[in-house]
C-alpha cells in the first residue's frame, strides 16, 4: 500500500485516484474548486479544498510523507510547472507530473519532476495502434526503442510450438500466453500455439510492429 497526493482533480485525477483506491492506496486528493472537493472527499483518506500554487497550503500537508506526489493538472501548465518544482523544495520523494507536449515535458524535468506522463497523447496512441491493426489488443511503451504488446497469434502458428517458430528470430520475447480469460505462466519452448491464443510479448517496438502488419510473417492482410 502506497500513500498517494493528487493535486487536481479533473478526469485524469479522478480516474487515476479512482484505480489507486482500488488497490488499496491511501490517497489525498487536492483541488482548488470546493464543489469538486465536497463532491469527491467521502471516497478519499484526506481532501483539501487549495491552491496548490501556495507553497504554504502545501506545505501544511507534509509532504515527505507521501511515496508519490502527482501533479494532475492539465488545463492550466503555469500552475503545474510551480507545484512541481515547490513540491521538489517541500522535499517530495517522487513527483509524477502531467504533460501535454514534449516541450511542457522538458520544463516539467527541469524543475524536479522525477516522471512526466502524456494521458492524452498515450490513449490516442493506443487507440490508433488499435485501429489499425486488428491483431494489436494493447502496448505498453518501454521507452523510444522498446515497448510490450498483446498480440494474437497467427493462425500460422497453430500447431506449432514456441522453439519451432522462434519468436526470437521476429525480434520479441514471449513474457506470457492469454486465451480467454486464462493468463499462463512464462512458457518453455515446447509449447504448441492453438486457436484463441494471445502472446504477451516485449521487444523492438517497429519490429513488432512490422510482425503485426504480417510483414515478418509473409502473409498479406485481408485488404491488401
Amino acid at each position: 500500500m502506497k500513500s498517494v497526493l493528487i493535486i487536481g482533480m479533473g478526469k485524469f485525477g479522478q480516474l487515476l485516484g479512482e484505480n489507486l483506491i482500488d488497490m488499496g492506496d491511501e490517497v489525498m486528493i487536492v483541488d482548488r474548486d470546493e464543489s469538486t472537493i465536497n463532491t469527491l472527499a467521502p471516497k478519499y483518506s484526506g481532501a483539501l479544498i487549495a491552491n496548490g500554487t501556495n507553497a504554504d497550503n502545501l506545505k501544511a500537508l507534509d509532504i515527505p510523507s507521501f511515496d508519490v506526489c502527482v501533479v494532475s493538472i492539465g488545463e492550466d501548465f503555469q500552475s503545474s510547472l510551480e507545484i512541481t518544482s515547490i513540491l521538489k523544495d517541500l522535499n517530495a520523494k517522487y513527483v509524477v507530473s502531467r504533460a501535454d507536449t514534449d516541450i511542457q515535458r522538458k520544463f516539467l524535468l527541469r524543475v524536479g519532476a522525477d516522471e512526466v506522463v502524456y494521458p492524452n497523447r498515450d490513449i490516442a496512441e493506443k487507440l490508433a495502434m488499435k485501429l489499425n491493426n486488428e491483431k494489436i489488443y494493447d502496448y505498453f511503451e518501454i521507452d523510444a526503442e522498446y515497448s510490450i504488446f498483446e498480440l494474437a497469434v497467427p493462425a500460422q502458428w497453430y500447431g506449432q510450438s514456441i522453439s519451432e517458430v522462434n519468436p526470437r528470430n521476429l525480434g520479441m520475447n514471449i513474457l506470457t500466453i492469454k486465451n480467454g480469460s486464462k493468463v499462463l505462466p512464462p512458457p518453455g519452448g515446447d509449447y504448441v500455439f492453438c486457436d484463441g491464443d494471445h502472446i504477451v510479448v516485449f521487444g523492438t517496438t517497429q519490429k513488432i510492429i512490422k510482425f503485426a502488419n504480417n510483414k515478418a510473417s509473409g502473409k498479406k492482410k485481408k485488404n491488401d
